[in-house]
């Protein structure tokens, strides 16, 4: 008989409450009420403030307060100004509607007071089922791991999604398989994970060019956020590789839109990591009906038609030197150990756009 190794692994489930189905926003107070919730304050960004205002509708009188500043990679100066807000009206929970500019704020607040938050996710950025938190000061974008910022609660409502673009629907959804996709080559990959991994890849890559030929698929729609949750959770119960390194180091250091980069990065990480990942590249690759792991993703960055390079997003090309060397600082746990010469030129090659390259080892 072949000798096989005993399977050994830890797992550890996050304590969250998650309700999905449309039209479930609408469960927002009684949520609230359960959490012993009676004067919330809502944080989003400017562009959800119809929103915001439809849930705090939802509310009896005038007990909720909105906070409508909440920005990408949740920059200090905004948090300090929120924690004024929730302090002066006497919050006693925090409600994020939108995607991961108003999550991140809400987790920001949650952090310094202690208040249990409920997240509305608009998006497919997953960070609304994670005990993750990125926060940005003096130009340098800087994350944590710890139970203090997950949201009790998670209100999925695929209707909250509609109103997506489809270019934002498809970056987002990106970003989403980003966490997935890591979570398979992770140092902590366990078998419930990579599961979930696989599934909301495979999810998220069917639903998304649906979405982009029809918007208004509640079907589509439903799928994507499902497999979004999958890869959110992902996200949340294992620790993150290069690929989220990297996007750190640019987003925070150069202020570009955190799911474009994600969207960019992917594919060329993913042939960064190739000959030292297998059997990840493997499960990726099933998930995504194609031969390869890295063309596979690629193949559907450009069917959804979202940026191809760094360059498209304003990145500096003069910058390419000092992102290489921010990101072997503070390294992440890593199936392949970088180092300066291979990550610029995986960054030279993203911003130029040229195709993904497997270096080998």
């Amino acid at each position: 008989m072949e000798d096989v190794s005993p399977i050994r692994f830890d797992y550890h489930a996050l304590p969250s409450r998650v309700l999905f189905g449309a039209g479930r926003r609408r469960e927002t107070p009684e949520v609230a009420r359960q959490l012993g919730c009676t004067l919330p304050l809502i944080v989003c960004t400017p562009e959800q403030q119809v929103l915001a205002d439809a849930i705090a509708s939802l509310f009896a009188g005038s007990s909720t307060h909105i906070f409508s500043e909440a920005a990408m990679h949740t920059p200090w100066d905004v948090t300090s100004r929120a924690l004024m807000v929730a302090r002066e009206v006497r919050a006693d929970c925090l409600i994020a509607v939108g995607g991961g500019s108003a999550i991140g704020l809400a987790k920001a607040l949650a952090l310094r007071t202690g208040l249990p938050q409920i997240a509305l996710p608009t998006t497919y950025a997953g960070s609304e089922v994670t005990p993750i938190i990125g926060e940005t000061q003096d130009g340098e974008k800087r994350t944590r791991r710890t139970l203090d910022v997950l949201p009790e609660a998670v209100i999925y409502d695929v209707e909250l999604t509609l109103t997506l673009p489809a270019r934002l629907s498809a970056t987002s959804g990106l970003n989403a398989i980003a966490h997935a996709v890591e979570a398979l080559y992770s140092v902590d990959a366990n078998p419930v994970t990579s599961i979930m991994a696989e599934q909301g890849i495979a999810a998220l890559a069917a639903a998304l060019p649906e979405i982009l030929a029809n918007p208004a698929s509640h079907d589509a729609r439903s799928h994507a956020q499902y497999g979004a949750w999958l890869c959110g959770t992902c996200l949340g119960s294992v620790g993150m590789a290069l690929h989220h390194k990297v996007c750190h180091v640019l987003g925070g250091t150069f202020d570009l839109p955190h799911a474009d980069t994600h969207a960019i990065m992917l594919a060329h990480v993913v042939a960064y990591q190739a000959g030292a990942a297998p059997h990840a590249m493997r499960r990726i690759a099933r998930a995504l009906g194609a031969d390869d792991a890295w063309t596979g993703l690629q193949a559907l960055a450009a069917r959804l038609h979202v940026p191809q390079s760094l360059a498209e997003i304003r990145m500096p090309h003069e910058g390419i030197g000092r992102a290489a060397e921010l990101v072997l600082q503070e390294t992440y746990a890593n199936p392949r150990t970088p180092d300066y010469q291979s990550i610029r030129a995986m960054l030279e090659r993203a911003w130029r756009g040229t195709a993904p390259q497997p270096d080998p080892l």
